[in-house]
């Protein structure tokens, strides 16, 4: 794949990633255990967290999040983790995450971008997939900007390009 084309989608999906790191830090520790919320802050983040790591991978069997995290998000119950997860917990996945997809779009080839990926849901390409979880990040980053912004009338601004490169170290 053309290395133009690899740039030009790390520096938006990083934008992504980038607004949801934003969102997380400005999140006030009131706001962020609030159990009495439909939509509690910390759970919105850690479930975009856990999907951006699990369509990043290869395929559902054999996908394990980084301790402490669990596999609850895929019960088709709704289980929620036992316990709220730290902010420095999450800030923690996002970092992986986000080294996990510049290294997934680093490696991605034509090929490989045409190839159908193996998750059931959503049936599409290596390359929508990556595009489909591009939007499942803003998504909630935007979610979690619309609750700062109702809560505590302030939220980060918006993110234009990824702050690093996709060949950073």
């Amino acid at each position: 794949m053309d290395n133009n084309w690899k740039t030009i989608i790390w520096q938006q999906f990083g934008a992504a990633i980038d607004m949801l790191e934003n969102a997380i830090a400005a999140c006030p520790d009131k706001l962020w255990g609030d159990r009495s919320r439909t939509s509690e802050f910390w759970y919105i983040a850690y479930h975009t967290l856990f999907f951006l790591d699990f369509y990043l991978s290869d395929s559902p069997e054999g996908f394990a999040p980084p301790a402490p995290f669990g596999l609850e998000e895929l019960d088709p119950a709704g289980v929620l983790p036992e316990r709220v997860y730290t902010k420095d917990e999450l800030k923690t996945y996002l970092e992986h995450g986000r080294k996990k997809c510049r290294a997934t779009i680093s490696a991605l080839t034509d090929e490989k971008a045409r190839q159908r990926c193996r998750f059931e849901r959503p049936d599409v390409s290596a390359a929508e997939l990556l595009l489909y979880n591009m939007r499942h990040v803003q998504h909630h980053a935007a979610q979690l900007n619309l609750i700062l912004r109702q809560t505590i009338d302030s939220a980060p601004r918006w993110v234009s390009k990824a702050k690093c490169k996709l060949d950073d170290k």
